[in-house]
């Protein structure tokens, strides 16, 4: 890595042409640089930006990964057809997130099968849940990054929960009905369980940290 050109930029550059959120450890391998050196630069970058007249671009910290995206207030500027899509596999284990979260990782596993492990990463992956040891499991909740996504006007969790219910009720859905409506894999509601199961907690436990 070149030392003519500052750590700060260099991660602006990376950051801006990966697209996705990133995590201090990719960075670090990115750059070749420590992980004091890496987050010290990711502030000092985040300080510039907001200081920058007029910018469009904010530098965000979701769930402990780095990403750009648009500054929320100019999110209702933007016409749908620039929005960034969420895949449809996605959106049956976010809606089922939103609805009971907090919500433990094992009882998603229950619901959707074992690629609710691929799903929580991805939606993590895109700055869309938070997902945190709890026991055997995870603890999964949505994201400020949801809210704005979803358009929901509330950020904390257990307020976008109740947004999220909320809609849903009006539209006269329970979360498995829900669910089942956006499945692009034809999922029936009978497939939704709603408690884990002791089989799920042990396929957690095996899971580590994945």
């Amino acid at each position: 890595m070149s030392d003519s050109v500052e750590l700060p930029t260099i991660l602006e550059a990376i950051l801006f042409s990966a697209g996705r959120s990133m995590t201090v450890e990719e960075l670090m391998e990115q750059t070749g640089k420590t992980r004091s050196e890496v987050s010290g630069a990711l502030e000092n970058l985040r300080a510039t930006i907001r200081r920058r007249r007029d910018s469009a671009l904010q530098l965000s910290e979701v769930a402990g990964r780095w990403i750009f995206e648009v500054r929320p207030t100019l999110s209702s500027h933007l016409p749908e057809s620039v929005r960034p899509d969420v895949p449809a596999r996605l959106l049956p284990a976010a809606a089922l997130i939103a609805y009971h979260q907090p919500m433990k990782q094992a009882q998603l596993v229950d619901m959707i099968g074992p690629k609710a492990y691929d799903r929580v990463r991805e939606l993590a992956g895109l700055g869309f849940i938070d997902r945190r040891r709890d026991g055997l499991t995870r603890r999964l909740t949505t994201t400020r990054r949801f809210a704005e996504y979803f358009g929901c006007p509330e950020v904390e969790y257990q307020k976008v929960r109740e947004w999220f219910r909320a809609e849903a009720g009006k539209a006269g859905l329970t979360s498995a009905q829900l669910a089942a409506s956006l499945s692009d894999e034809q999922m029936t509601i009978e497939e939704f369980s709603e408690a884990p199961s002791e089989e799920a907690l042990a396929m957690e436990a095996s899971q580590g940290d994945e």
